[in-house]
């Protein structure tokens, strides 16, 4: 059976993620390939990274909604971000957070803002987002403009101040 993969991409299906143990995983074979997060992750498609350990990945979204708005996500595709094991989704935010705080640093921002939809893509994420001030309007339907070079710029300011 297949459903929508978001409201936002109604054309597109994705076939339903298989349940295991209560989880909704993603598995990669000829019915279930790869998300584009885990093509990424895997190098097949380029990304501006700004880091990763054994078991989450950190890179510039290519649609930001402010100036070094990073995804963070597992490396395992596990559809819901609630769905993660306790101590996975502890990591995470652990991992996050020291993201979080090279964005800070890399950026000048008031703070770094969190947020979490993904309906977007079948693969758990957090968006970490600078808040610039306390007057920011955020929304994803409204990108800012940044170039390649710029998207380059901050990976590089923000991967540089990451402390693993």
């Amino acid at each position: 059976m297949l459903y929508r993969l978001s409201y936002r991409f109604k054309t597109e299906f994705s076939p339903r993620p298989q349940i295991y143990g209560g989880k909704h995983r993603i598995f990669n074979d000829k019915l279930h390939p790869m998300t584009i997060f885990s093509r990424i992750i895997s190098g097949e498609i380029p990304c501006h990274k700004i880091a990763e350990d054994a078991h989450f990945f950190c890179f510039l979204d290519i649609r930001p909604i402010s100036k070094g708005h990073c995804l963070v996500v597992p490396k395992v595709e596990i559809d819901y971000l609630f769905d993660l094991e306790a101590v996975s989704l502890a990591e995470m935010m652990l991992f996050a957070q020291k993201v979080a705080k090279a964005i800070d640093q890399a950026t000048g921002c008031i703070r770094t803002g969190i947020i979490v939809q993904g309906l977007e893509v079948p693969h758990a994420h957090i968006h970490l987002v600078p808040l610039y001030s306390e007057h920011t309007k955020l929304a994803f339907g409204h990108p800012v403009d940044v170039s390649s070079q710029e998207m380059a710029s901050i990976a590089s300011a923000i991967s540089s101040r990451f402390q693993a």
